[in-house]
């Protein structure tokens, strides 16, 4: 059998950790081949060994069958390997075409020729259904056009192998529809693709192989037309693994978060949340569906201080919060999981203790008269780390070094250890694998169970349908309906995210 790409027995240390223990990659030309695994598994590490970024402790790696040495991503070029990282490697100032041709300038008489290249531009992403703006600037194009200059960037340079470093993980829906597409295109012209995912769903939709990698080490590869969502999720964790969100029904009790009459303005002075009424109970978790865009960011951020209120009110436990500080808000009872880990959550380059008293840091015991105790900021996120399963070699390590999912349990931790009367959690589990979603979603449900109040603000319906008690629709910056998810399904959902209204709306949320 012939392989574009093989990785064979890769080990690959960092210290004395080992991200990649003899693992062994085989694709085939013209498939798209799955790398499924845990966040923090070693994908990512194994691609980058791939691309030329790392260099292996072991292994052989062969392309078209000859065995090679890629000690830099130029060589990784030159063999036709391209890769679209999970995190873009885009100029903002620069245009489109600009950061494209970034390092391979087309010269013409000495000078830059833009004009040429914007031409071979046009008619790739003409070829592959890449539709772009050569010349708009970066910090003007929305993500899912960003990835596209990334695609198209790895074609410009010739690429035959397509590494997708976890392509869907800050995309849309309809932009995650778009991009299978154009993988199904470059599949077509006789390139190959590596995708790097924990999604099963995608997995199963477009991928034509898969293999699963576990703590650093491959497990298995398997045709995806004989495998299915479960056995691969139980593969990837190691044990069975359950989709549903184990929970008795919710018994609210008194009121603790509510909304009247909201008004908030975005950063453009534009209405984003418009006069809208919702409230929380206690032992209940409300859900919040709707598209992207329709107010969810600015209604979080007005509830945890980080927005004007434009008017209306916003009670918490009685008290009127509208117009305080963020430390004031958090100090009345609010836990707050930021939709943005790295941006709102953590600070990266803190030790992930550092990250765990960031609530709490000017308090006793971790401080006394401005000086920091180091020795119970410690102590406590010890304890942190043991209770909520975080992955971290210590608790010293610099928080950009965990996963995405140590990452996300290490604010989670810090929140609920706060045990704060309301938890705001936004896409609490976004870029997540199944086995952390699973265990957030316990987590959760566990707040709920003691009596707290729980806001969820989601893109994926299923995680709304899953963890909710009740589901409150936004559309244009209102609750335009309020159902009970054993009632209702997602194509309804959909149709109210839409913006189609519902009979007798449920609109204040009581």
């Amino acid at each position: 059998m012939e392989y574009v790409v093989e990785m064979l027995n890769i080990r690959k240390e960092f210290g004395g950790f080992v991200a990649n223990d003899n693992i062994t990659l085989q694709v085939k030309k013209g498939e798209i081949h799955a790398l499924l695994g845990e966040n923090g598994a070693g994908k990512s590490t194994l691609m980058n060994v791939l691309f030329g970024l790392y260099q292996p402790e072991a292994g052989e790696i062969k392309v078209a069958g000859k065995p090679v040495k890629i000690t830099n991503p130029n060589i990784a070029n030159d063999l036709g390997i391209g890769m679209v990282h999970q995190h873009f490697m885009l100029v903002n100032p620069f245009t489109v075409t600009e950061n494209i041709i970034l390092g391979k300038e087309e010269t013409k008489a000495g000078f830059m020729d833009v004009k040429t290249a914007a031409k071979k531009l046009k008619t790739l992403s003409e070829k592959y259904g890449l539709d772009i703006d050569p010349n708009a600037k970066i910090s003007q194009i929305s993500v899912g056009m960003q990835q596209r200059v990334e695609i198209i960037k790895t074609l410009y340079r010739g690429a035959e192998i397509l590494i997708f470093d976890e392509p869907t993980a800050v995309l849309t829906p309809q932009e995650i529809t778009e991009l299978i597409q154009i993988m199904k295109n470059l599949i077509n012209e006789g390139k190959s693709i590596i995708l790097i995912t924990h999604k099963l769903k995608e997995i199963m939709e477009v991928c034509d192989r898969v293999t699963v990698i576990r703590k650093g080490q491959g497990i298995d590869t398997l045709n995806v037309a004989d495998t299915n969502e479960q056995e691969l999720a139980n593969l990837m964790v190691g044990r069975e693994v359950s989709f549903k969100t184990d929970k008795t029904s919710a018994t609210p009790d008194e009121e603790v978060l509510n909304i009247k009459d909201l008004t908030v303005k975005d950063i453009r002075d534009v209405t984003a949340v418009n006069q809208l009424n919702l409230s929380v109970r206690a032992g209940e978790v409300v859900g919040i569906a709707g598209v992207d865009g329709n107010g969810q960011t600015e209604l979080v951020e007005a509830l945890t201080g980080l927005l004007k209120v434009d008017s209306g009110t916003i009670t918490i436990d009685g008290r009127e919060t509208g117009g305080l500080k963020p430390r004031r808000i958090t100090e009345t009872g609010v836990g707050h999981i930021p939709a943005d880990r790295h941006k709102h959550g953590l600070v990266l380059d803190f030790q992930v203790s550092e990250n765990m008293v960031l609530q709490t840091y000017y308090q006793k015991p971790y401080s006394n008269k401005g000086i920091l105790n180091h020795k119970e900021i410690r102590k406590h996120s010890k304890k942190l780390i043991e209770e909520f399963d975080v992955r971290t070699p210590s608790e010293t390590a610099l928080a950009r070094s965990l996963s995405g999912g140590n990452q996300q349990k290490a604010i989670i931790a810090r929140e609920i250890d706060r045990e704060p009367k309301l938890l705001i959690a936004s896409q609490p589990t976004r870029g997540l694998d199944v086995g952390a979603i699973e265990y957030i979603h316990k987590r959760i449900i566990e707040q709920r169970d003691n009596g707290k109040a729980v806001l969820l603000v989601s893109f994926e319906l299923e995680e709304i349908m899953n963890v909710s008690d009740r589901i409150a629709v936004m559309f244009e910056g209102q609750i335009v309906a309020i159902v009970d998810p054993k009632e209702t399904n997602e194509t309804e959902l959909g149709l109210l995210m839409a913006g189609s209204k519902k009979e007798a709306v449920g609109g204040s949320g009581s």
